[in-house]
């Protein structure tokens, strides 16, 4: 295995916010062993985007891997040296004295294989052929993920994680990990989640996967060579998924429906152009995704999204599928999550408790939809904190050391 470490200049690094864990740079491991996947294809070698924060303990028994939802990746916490302006996707949740306590504990960031931000996917170049991947790479699974990232907790010397932890497409990664590897988990945390997308939800991943392949900029998959991007297709993608990820409340809050930029008295336009602000905040949604994120791996993303179904090899039994978890387990939800709503969870916790599991449960009344995941809601963070709090002391771990009366 092959361990290349990125140090950045510097020189021009502002002063670090208070509760941070800093400026981070992420390491590329590189493994050589072949990593057998569930479609039957081998990828004979590979590189993951890792990044760390905390310490890990003598016992190396503190570890907590966090792992990513769809558009996210490696850079969970801190500030990216590289690009400072760049804070992690849930830095409000994970550094000194938050809830992932990086004093207390050891997080691991993974960009997962056929992601675009540092790990092997679609934009790698394909050693058989010399060129990139594009739609010629392997479809992942989340459990194609998970063993990946099992060999990253070995390079570290870990046999056992405190925790895993994930939100939306990052739970279904953490749910998969106390079945597939249920020796290796301690403490399973699935958030904003589900054991297996509904109908509507596999709707609109091909709505949006239609949008990218039928874009003429799409090229099958291998436009890199041309130098263009789908760019058109993947803002569609975008736009449609941001919907989901919203409640009605919130966009009303948001946007009702003002206009960009009325007529005389307040008139319509009568064309086809921007009218209403949310109708500009879309595109610019869309539009702004497509400069960073590659459509090949939207595709497989999401397709890993559709095929996640861990009951589908039990005759559709969750609490058969659920029987070999060993993990004690917290799930939050939140109400106005229309994409992962309440009821999903509420399965798993009924698996779970089939199965004799020790589980904690949370039902959030948040008005942010799917999102509500990623901010900062006082009552859903006190869930989280309170969890970890008694996995710390469950490992003997310190106290907090910057959260004053609280015991680990």
């Amino acid at each position: 295995m092959t361990v290349i470490s990125v140090t950045p200049a510097a020189a021009a690094l502002a002063e670090v916010p208070e509760g941070s864990v800093g400026y981070v740079s992420p390491e590329y491991l590189t493994f050589d062993e072949p990593l057998a996947l569930a479609s039957g294809q081998v990828l004979p070698a590979y590189t993951l985007a890792v990044e760390t924060y905390g310490t890990l303990n003598a016992e190396r028994s503190n570890a907590v891997l966090i792992c990513h939802a769809l558009n996210a990746s490696h850079h969970v916490a801190g500030l990216d040296a590289s690009q400072p302006d760049s804070v992690g996707w849930w830095d409000n949740m994970v550094g000194p004295g938050k809830a992932v306590d990086t004093d207390r504990f050891f997080v691991i960031g993974v960009n997962n294989l056929g992601s675009c931000f540092g790990s092997t996917g679609p934009v790698s170049i394909n050693p058989e052929t010399g060129e990139p991947w594009g739609a010629s790479f392997p479809l992942l699974t989340v459990e194609d993920w998970v063993r990946a990232q099992a060999r990253v907790a070995d390079h570290f010397g870990i046999q056992k994680l405190a925790a895993v932890m994930g939100g939306s497409l990052g739970g279904m990664q953490a749910l998969s990990w106390s079945i597939t590897c249920p020796e290796r988990v301690g403490h399973c945390i699935v958030i904003a989640s589900t054991a297996r997308l509904s109908a509507q939800n596999i709707a609109f991943n091909e709505v949006a996967r239609r949008a990218i392949i039928t874009d003429p900029d799409f090229r099958g998959g291998h436009y890199y060579a041309d130098g263009v991007v789908p760019t058109h297709g993947l803002s569609v993608a975008r736009m449609v998924g941001h919907i989901t990820y919203q409640s009605d409340e919130v966009m009303a809050e948001k946007f009702g429906r003002a206009q960009r930029a009325p007529g005389p008295d307040g008139r319509f336009h009568y064309n086809y152009d921007v009218e209403f602000e949310v109708e500009s905040y879309l595109r610019y949604q869309g539009e702004k995704f497509s400069r960073y994120f590659d459509a090949n791996t939207y595709l497989l993303l999401t397709r890993a999204l559709d095929y996640f179904d861990p009951a589908r090899d039990h005759g559709g039994d969750l609490a058969r599928a659920l029987a070999a978890a060993r993990a004690r387990f917290l799930l939050v939800s939140f109400s106005t999550d229309w994409r992962f709503a309440p009821e999903h969870s509420r399965e798993i916790v009924r698996a779970l408790l089939k199965n004799q599991r020790e589980v904690t449960y949370a039902e959030i009344d948040a008005p942010h939809g799917h999102d509500a995941f990623l901010l900062e809601d006082p009552r859903y963070h006190a869930v989280v904190q309170g969890y970890f709090d008694r996995i710390a002391h469950r490992l003997g771990l310190a106290a907090r050391s910057r959260t004053a009366g609280v015991l680990a």
